[in-house]
């Protein structure tokens, strides 16, 4: 068997980086800020730090519309902090992502600046220019991920361009070969610099159908949706060659592990289901290593429903791919929000013994919720485009709360949103002094990942559970592991099989374990339980 490659046995940690550290006073984080808390990630126990956008930007949306691929925000810092984050990084064992958001620019970026200049212009085709439909008005139906109709007229040269999120980002031309070179010119920039890998930002909007035929009407659609659900977006995105596209980005990343300057890691951003999901790993040839699987933050927090979903997602998987797992990020409503805070600690849980590469979102170490945000402190585009749909980032990009000082030591101005209400007693510093808290069973769970194999890159089979039970085996050599999950608030009892008799606790959800007795294991309410055949 060859040896686990650092992204199959690691944990990878999403940093939103205007929310983590601000280490200039402006109350926004910054590269800086990162640096400073590199010795608590490390002592976390992660292995990767995926960051949001650095680049220059307008920050129409925080970064997402990119005005320059090869330099930084002066918000965040420079080219020159960059390297020095790398430097320490690397030093304390810790792998280095940048989000690459290929699908879109800026406005203001000079490429499209030149390309709206005139119908004539060379970088015309790097961007979805398209006569008005006949008899006027936009050239098909499709909607903007924002709302509103995804096509915005130009005025000056008598066409509408695309954008699949604001009118601020217009879409670049996948098609043309000249933008997929300049782009894979900007991926070369970071990983020579030594950048380990990319998280790609929507990738499965890459290409769209060649003739731009209208997206058909979605008949669950419901006015409590956004208005990007009337729709199926079936022409305007996951086209079939998107995974060529993929496979050369992934062929450019193996250019750097062949010349002997180590493994870099590319995930892809899709939301899809499973058997559209599965076409990311490459057809003829390789794709993106992760395709990322965010079902635990969609599904229905339920036993019975998880165990169908976990079995169907490991058949579905290729030969020789290899799983993730996401619990939150910075698009989605945060796991104790969703869960409340005891299903929370199971939920790390589950995450952290699954088989394949789990995620873990900043601040959920801490158990931290969405935070309200009051109409006038607004700043996510969603959110004031269409209000009160609950569409709003904002509560999840709340800033790091680090210790009871001014600010919860993330600043020393007032954060450019405001903090959880509770940051006086939810923070690193308290919940670090506190052996029961939320931060410290994530720090014991990936300690138990790294001394034990089979928790990272062993086998995996489900377990018969009823009820609000689910039970999984990892294995790894002759390491035999139970993880047993109680998803409810009454007791449950799990029946060992016969190998998993005198099976010990490793570690609970809860202050103390309680030992398995008579081949039977009892789970408290919200409790999970790691339970070892080892001495």
């Amino acid at each position: 068997m060859m040896p686990a490659s650092w992204w199959q046995s690691g944990v990878i940690y999403q940093i939103y980086l205007r929310s983590f550290q601000d280490s200039n006073g402006d109350g926004i984080g910054d590269l800086r800020g990162i640096t400073k808390r590199l010795s608590y990630l490390a002592e976390l126990g992660v292995d990767a730090i995926w960051m949001s956008p650095i680049y220059p930007s307008p920050m129409a949306d925080f970064g997402y519309d990119v005005s320059d691929y090869c330099d930084v925000d002066p918000r965040f810092g420079t080219l020159a902090d960059v390297d020095d984050l790398l430097a320490q990084a690397h030093a304390r064992g810790l792998k280095v992502l940048l989000d690459f958001v290929p699908n879109h620019t800026s406005d203001r970026h000079p490429w499209f600046a030149e390309s709206r200049s005139s119908r004539s212009s060379p970088k015309r085709d790097w961007y979805l220019w398209r006569d008005p439909a006949p008899g006027g008005g936009p050239p098909n139906n499709w909607i903007s991920d924002f709302g509103g109709s995804a096509w915005e007229w130009d005025e000056a040269s008598g066409q509408y361009y695309y954008h699949a999120f604001l009118k601020q980002q217009p879409d670049l031309n996948w098609r043309n070969p000249t933008v997929q070179g300049v782009m894979h010119d900007v991926m070369r920039f970071w990983l020579n610099r030594g950048v380990d890998g990319f998280r790609i930002d929507v990738l499965w909007h890459l290409i769209k159908a060649a003739d731009f035929p209208d997206n058909p009407p979605n008949s669950a659609y419901t006015p409590a949706l956004g208005e990007m659900d009337r729709l199926l977006q079936l022409r305007s995105t996951d086209q079939p060659e998107v995974h060529g596209i993929a496979a050369r980005m992934r062929a450019l990343a193996e250019d750097y592990r062949a010349a002997g300057q180590g493994e870099r890691l590319l995930i892809g951003e899709i939301y899809l289901p499973v058997e559209r999901l599965m076409r990311y790993y490459g057809e003829d040839r390789p794709g993106v290593h992760l395709p990322g699987n965010f079902q635990l933050i969609e599904t229905p927090w339920q036993a019975r429903s998880l165990a169908v979903l976990i079995a169907a997602y490991e058949a579905a998987l290729p030969p020789g791919a290899w799983p993730n797992w996401v619990l939150g990020n910075h698009d989605r409503p945060r796991v104790a929000t969703r869960l409340g805070e005891s299903q929370a600690r199971v939920a790390a849980m589950l995450l952290l013994t699954l088989r394949g590469t789990p995620t873990l979102y900043y601040g959920d170490e801490l158990g931290l919720s969405d935070v309200p945000i009051p109409p006038g402190q607004v700043q996510d585009p969603r959110e004031l485009r269409q209000p009160g749909k609950g569409l709003g980032r904002d509560p999840v990009r709340t800033p790091m709360p680090w210790d009871d000082s001014a600010h919860a030591g993330f600043s020393t101005a007032a954060p450019w949103l405001p903090l959880n209400a509770d940051w006086p007693a939810r923070n690193v510093a308290r919940q670090s002094a506190e052996p029961g808290s939320m931060l410290a069973l994530h720090r014991r769970l990936l300690a138990a990942r790294r001394t034990h194999p089979a928790l990272a890159i062993g086998d995996f089979a489900l377990l018969d559970a009823e009820d609000d039970m689910l039970a999984y085996e990892r294995r790894h050599g002759a390491e035999r592991l139970i993880v047993a999950l109680n998803l409810g608030a009454r007791p449950q009892r799990l029946a060992l099989p016969d190998w998993a008799h005198g099976c010990r606790p490793l570690l609970s959800t809860l202050a103390d374990s309680v030992p398995a007795q008579d081949g039977t294991l009892l789970l408290r309410p919200n409790e999970g339980v790691v339970l070892t055949t080892a001495d």
